[in-house]
């Protein structure tokens, strides 16, 4: 890299002979266009630098509703090879969402199954639906769905597909599930999301989760486990798949101006203080101190090493006889402290914690494991 400070003319002109490499233009495509691209193998959407296909299920289903409802979606952005050939270098998440409801995408080889819609929020009725049952206007409709391609042509430098690629991807940190839900929230109303935010701060909950990373910290995931608290107490039940969904759709439904779902948000504070009150005591009754949403080693000994699974099986186990504590009793904190200490290292407990272990039974095992053993231990 030169160093060198160039007058104004020879800035603009070192500018302008890059300008004369890339050669682009716009298209407009069907997705009935791109999926007959696809199945002849005139358009790749997996070049080995693209991205994996990560969207839910969810996150797929609303893009397709996005689609019905003519909502305006962003441009996709295509490599021509010399063959002629497109490669897709942004845009596999939409692109893989279409394919999927048409029952058309591969993935190492393998056909998938067709996408069926679940999660969709503005029209709640399309979920259950797939692309084979879907009325003949909306499957036609569906199909004539059309979105902008940002085409860079052949005749372009070639090292320009690295710079493109690069921008397009590394634009910026991408944000956490949390950072995204506060951030959008606010089209709805930021009462809750406000309300979230300030019981994060809540010095009793903080102790308890003073072993989050620094990463997690950053990315606003003490903010994302009291909507998680919220969400799994007050309507656990329908938790069904996925988590990032479950939460985002009950904090849509609670900040929502309609008011179909009724949140008391005295009540819930009292509720929320209570509770972490009680685990900061019993945080240090047992000797685990800000640790005890933390995992433990063979030996029980405590590890600085925060675990979700130990937050919602002590957090929401302990709800069922929160009316029943007195903080002030010794005796109270002593035998739930005790209930803690064994909790961690039982094998009926751990059974239900680690790695895929995100799923409603594995959930309502370990709450049930804690809610049954604390109600023992005041009886």
């Amino acid at each position: 890299m030169s160093d060198e400070i160039l007058s104004p003319d020879d800035l603009i002109q070192a500018v302008d002979r890059k300008i004369t490499g890339i050669r682009t233009k716009s298209n407009d495509f069907s997705f009935n266009e791109l999926a007959d691209m696809y199945e002849s193998e005139e358009l790749i959407i997996d070049p080995e630098f693209q991205r994996m296909f990560r969207w839910t299920e969810g996150a797929q289903s609303r893009f397709v509703e996005s689609l019905l409802l003519e909502l305006p979606v962003p441009p996709i952005f295509l490599i021509e090879r010399e063959d002629r050939v497109y490669e897709l270098i942004d845009g596999l998440q939409r692109i893989s969402s279409f394919l999927h409801f048409r029952g058309e995408l591969k993935l190492k080889g393998e056909l998938q199954d067709p996408l069926i819609l679940s999660d969709c929020d503005i029209v709640p009725e399309l979920n259950g639906h797939t692309y084979a049952n879907l009325p003949r206007a909306l499957e036609i409709k569906i199909k004539r769905s059309y979105i902008r391609a940002e085409i860079l042509r052949k005749e372009s430098d070639p090292r320009l597909r690295y710079y493109m690629f690069k921008r397009l991807n590394t634009g910026g940190e991408q944000l956490s599930k949390q950072e995204v839900r506060n951030a959008t929230i606010r089209l709805l109303s930021n009462r809750f999301n406000q309300y979230m935010i300030d019981l994060a701060r809540n010095p009793d909950f903080a102790y308890c989760v003073e072993t989050l990373t620094e990463k997690a910290q950053r990315e606003k995931f003490d903010q994302e486990l009291v909507l998680r608290f919220f969400a799994f107490k007050n309507v656990g039940g329908t938790y069904k798949h996925d988590i990032a969904d479950f939460l985002t759709d009950y904090m849509e439904a609670v900040s929502d101006p309609s008011g179909l779902v009724q949140f008391d948000y005295e009540h819930e504070a009292k509720t929320f203080e209570k509770t972490f009150e009680i685990l900061h005591k019993v945080g240090e009754a047992s000797g685990f101190a800000q640790k005890i949403m933390g995992t433990v080693s063979k030996r029980g000994e405590a590890r600085w090493q925060f675990s979700v699974y130990h937050f919602e099986g002590i957090a929401l186990g302990l709800q069922t006889v929160l009316d029943r504590i007195d903080p002030e009793n010794e005796e109270h904190i002593a035998a739930l402290a005790e209930v803690v200490r064994q909790g961690k290292i039982d094998q009926g407990f751990l059974q239900a914690t680690g790695g895929g272990k995100n799923d409603r039974i594995s959930l309502q095992v370990r709450v049930g494991f804690f809610a049954d053993r604390f109600s023992e231990a005041l009886a």
